[in-house]
């Protein structure tokens, strides 16, 4: 079994670091951009990327500018999109997927919620 490679889109590298060495831990290989710009270069790129997960604040691109850029790219279309945000107001998770996420979770992210999350890929 291959491990799944995630891209980690945060303007925070704490918060790349802590969810870099959990998924690590989980057998997962990850790759990280601190913006959403830099994120999109390399999803254009072919690099081999099963999943992303992207922090929905971020100055400049924010996670909902972002995620319709990603699934108009014709080789990520598909590609499995969390939303990773710190707002848990009623509405925030629809809010989320209607700007195209797959999934969506809430900082600070409980691990056992993601790991499932992480298994529809």
């Amino acid at each position: 079994m291959n491990k799944k490679r995630l891209l980690i889109i945060d303007d925070d590298s704490r918060n790349i670091f802590a969810l870099e060495n959990t998924l690590r831990a989980k057998s997962f290989d990850c790759l990280s951009c601190l913006s959403a710009e830099e994120a999109l270069k390399l999803l254009e790129s072919d690099e081999i990327i099963d999943g992303v997960l992207i922090d929905m604040m971020m100055p400049e691109m924010d996670g909902y500018e972002a995620i319709p850029l990603i699934k108009k790219i014709p080789s990520r279309e598909s590609t499995f999109v969390v939303a990773v945000t710190a707002q848990a107001m009623v509405g925030d998770k629809e809010k989320c997927l209607e700007a195209g996420a797959d999934e969506y979770i809430s900082k600070p992210v409980d691990v056992d919620k993601l790991l499932l999350i992480l298994g529809k890929i």
